[in-house]
């Protein structure tokens, strides 16, 4: 396959054409030929659009989809494809799926499904059996057929011990576990967060030191082990304070921010749209402000679109009822570039990367085609009509986006929108 990918302005500061317009040539997968005038030959597909730019292909650290055992809500082969086509090349699929992906057989499984697409699909590992925080599943097994790294999925590892059993253990093959912020006898059964709002309108809260206190936990547990620790999903400005002062002494930490705690704040959740209800909660306009900042910092490794589709019967119920979770993939880059300038938002979608190993290219005459390209200053408005996503549960519809993605590349395969 041959694309020709003409006037494209490269952002990539890795790069050596970084702010310059260029043609770029990708052949058998590669960026054969980058130069300011390519003449197009037979058999190459052209790509032109006014504005056009291009960028490394972006990185989601933990999307959801259904498949296999919630089918229903999305298949992979869709969802990937979504991804794609909102601009992401490379996810991490968390373990909410059945069977739980606690053994080689079912990693190994997820691989094979998750093969010939635009979009890389890297497997996170449960990190128990069958998800139950009880006893290590087989970590080193999933390690060998691939899986990116160990957690059990928004559930809290009660045992202290078990965490520190665990980065213990794999230290041995440079494993990374990954441990959900939150302390379920704190929590309890909180649906949002824990403020004014959640007290003006009758729903219970979850406080912020639900999360707080269980970092400080595992904090502490990797200051002793020492190992890899990725905590998924902050959004309390304390937990922003505890993750920045343990990289300053020198821990193996990275974490993880939720677009919806960037976008909104509790105030949205007065109307009781069960598409606002999220774990972790959407927290107050301090909290807010606090994360945008920790990304801006570099405290904060990583921006997930936290992804999450949902039957409309699991959402077409009281708010207390109702079961968590919005779709985010398809309106990610553009909410993003309502807040942060371009050249942020394209480093929030590409640096985690480097927190799991993952390869990502830069944009150079011999270097693997990883690729997305986009406008920065199309403007559209999200509508349901929009979403390619199977469920349609969105918190974002309605809303004015920024930017558009035009089309990704990656693994040889080409992905491109309207």
């Amino acid at each position: 396959m041959k694309i020709l990918l003409k006037n494209a302005t490269i952002l990539d500061p890795s790069s050596p054409f970084h702010s310059t317009s260029q043609d770029l040539l990708i052949q058998n997968g590669e960026i054969a030929k980058i130069s300011n005038d390519i003449i197009d030959t037979d058999n190459t597909k052209v790509i032109e659009h006014e504005n056009l730019h291009v960028s490394k292909g972006w990185f989601d650290s933990g999307v959801s989809f259904g498949e296999p055992g919630y089918e229903e809500r999305e298949t992979l082969e869709n969802g990937l494809y979504v991804a794609a086509s909102s601009g992401f090349t490379k996810i991490l699929l968390n373990p909410d799926i059945i069977p739980i992906p606690d053994s080689n057989s079912t990693i190994s499984h997820l691989f094979k499904m998750g093969q010939n697409k635009t979009t890389s699909l890297y497997p996170i590992g449960s990190l128990t059996d069958k998800g139950e925080g009880k006893q290590l599943a087989s970590l080193y097994d999933m390690h060998r057929q691939g899986a990116i790294g160990f957690g059990d999925y928004k559930s809290s590892l009660t045992s202290g011990n078990l965490l520190k059993i665990a980065l213990q253990y794999v230290q041995s093959f440079d494993g990374i576990i990954f441990s959900y912020p939150l302390n379920d006898e704190i929590a309890e059964s909180g649906v949002m967060h824990e403020g004014i709002i959640s007290t003006r309108i009758g729903v219970k809260g979850i406080p912020s030191i639900a999360e707080t206190i269980q970092i400080a936990r595992d904090l502490q547990i990797l200051s002793y082990t020492e190992g890899k620790l990725h905590i998924p999903l902050i959004s309390a400005e304390e937990s922003i304070s505890l993750i920045r002062e343990a990289k300053k002494q020198g821990l193996n930490i990275s974490c993880s921010v939720g677009l919806p705690n960037l976008i909104f704040d509790e105030t949205d959740l007065e109307g009781f749209d069960t598409n606002f209800k999220v774990f972790p909660p959407i927290r107050s306009k301090t909290d807010q402000q606090a994360l945008r900042a920790g990304l801006l910092d570099g405290t904060i490794d990583m921006v997930s679109s936290m992804h999450e589709p949902m039957n409309i019967e699991y959402k077409k119920l009281e708010f207390e009822n109702s079961a968590p979770g919005t779709i985010g993939l398809e309106s990610c880059f553009g909410l993003l570039s309502n807040i942060f300038p371009i050249d942020k938002v394209l480093s929030f979608l590409t640096r985690g990367t480097e927190c799991f190993e993952i390869q990502s290219p830069s944009i150079a005459e011999g270097k693997t085609a990883d690729l997305t390209w986009f406008d920065p200053e199309k403007i559209v408005r999200l509508k349901e009509d929009d979403l390619k996503s199977t469920a349609k549960n969105c918190a974002y519809l309605g809303l004015t986006l920024q930017g558009k993605v035009l089309g990704t590349f990656n693994n040889n395969l080409l992905t491109t929108n309207p």
